[in-house]
């Protein structure tokens, strides 16, 4: 399988490099929104994939998304490729990737271990270099079950380690994030209850961490089911701010978008989402892949919302990382913008081709 994506990725990276650039980033005015977006296709989207995918094409995924105008792209993990293979080599991704000054490339980080083998890749790089990060992710799950088929401990045992491991993160200069898995239903114990939501992220903002992002990892979330954990986790005088908290939304059953709308009406402004739609959880039998990046900022076109990136330099990287992975391209977005670049394709051939016919025409 290597082999295969080795050979197909040279051939796709040798190709004109026109398409990396984006057009300039178009920021929020003073009438609207700015909706923060962390592309996660990289890590969360990747760590899905059946065969293991070069660190060359994880560093070029990451450089084009960069050039798309994302500005904050999880870049892979430190987790033990003996448990998730695909995320192997994420030091090498960070060394052959571009990096931006002012932008962010998060690195999730289990444990204390996988900080220490990070630690030490940044303790090397000569202080002149931008750093390969700047910020480390940390998971947590709503319910034991979960947990247990994630990190093979309890809720209560994996916040234990993550406290250490933000506390040691923390005094070395790096911003933490955390996940909380499972936040709507849990393939292994059936329906969550909002109020473990609430207190698995209270944990993990106490411990430090300047975001949680509440996941829906099944996708089985609505508009409905996601109002009400928000107005549990949100309400009451122990309330978290809406401000501390993220959407990460499987699509699993169409419905990402729209938990994502209810989730701005809360006062919700960070999205986690995957170009191409890339993505799954190795963990949660039957989940489908996070929201499409390019799904979620067509979706944000002419509302009071703005978020970053050129949405077609954006959905010119998911077809081009789909192209790669051999895999349909699971964003609508995308395949309806690489089916209108090809009808324009089209006609300008025909354009072209219809000239000559008319000069020769001519001569005759």
């Amino acid at each position: 399988m290597l082999s295969r994506y080795t050979a197909r990725s040279q051939a796709l990276l040798q190709r004109p490099s026109r398409l990396l650039f984006a057009l300039p980033r178009t920021y929020a005015t003073a009438t609207s929104q700015r909706v923060r977006i962390v592309e996660v296709g990289p890590r969360d989207g990747l760590q899905n994939e059946s065969a293991v995918i070069p660190p060359q094409v994880k560093a070029e995924l990451i450089t084009r998304l960069t050039k798309a105008g994302m500005d904050i792209i999880e870049s892979g993990s430190f987790v033990s490729p003996k448990w998730v293979p695909q995320m192997a080599g994420t030091a090498e991704v960070l060394k052959l990737m571009e990096r931006h000054r002012g932008l962010h490339y998060p690195v999730l980080v289990p444990n204390l271990k996988g900080l220490e083998i990070l630690l030490d890749l940044l303790h090397s790089q000569p202080k002149s270099e931008v750093p390969y990060t700047d910020e480390i992710a940390v998971f947590s799950a709503a319910t034991d079950a979960f947990a247990k088929a994630n990190t093979n401990c309890t809720v209560a045992e994996s916040l234990e380690r993550l406290a250490a491991v933000a506390k040691r993160a923390k005094a070395e200069g790096l911003r933490v994030r955390g996940y909380v898995s499972v936040v709507i239903d849990c393939p292994y114990s059936g329906k969550v209850d909002p109020e473990k939501v609430k207190s698995v992220s209270r944990a993990l903002l106490d411990m430090g961490c300047y975001e949680v992002s509440l996941g829906d990892t099944v996708g089985t979330g609505n508009p409905t089911s996601v109002r009400e954990l928000l107005e549990v986790v949100l309400g009451g005088s122990d309330g978290l701010p809406a401000s501390k908290l993220a959407g990460h939304f499987h699509d699993t059953y169409g419905m990402a978008i729209a938990n994502i709308f209810t989730a701005l009406d809360h006062g919700i402004y960070t999205f986690d989402s995957s170009v191409g739609g890339l993505g799954g959880c190795p963990y949660s039998p039957g989940a489908t892949g996070n929201v499409a990046t390019e799904d979620v900022l067509y979706a944000l076109r002419g509302s009071r919302y703005e978020g970053p990136g050129d949405l077609d330099a954006v959905a010119q990287v998911g077809t081009w990382i789909s192209q790669t992975l051999n895999r349909p391209n699971a964003s609508r977005v995308g395949r309806a913008l690489e089916a209108r670049r090809a009808r324009q394709k089209l006609e300008q051939e025909r354009e072209r081709d219809g000239g000559a016919a008319e000069t020769i025409s001519a001569k005759l």
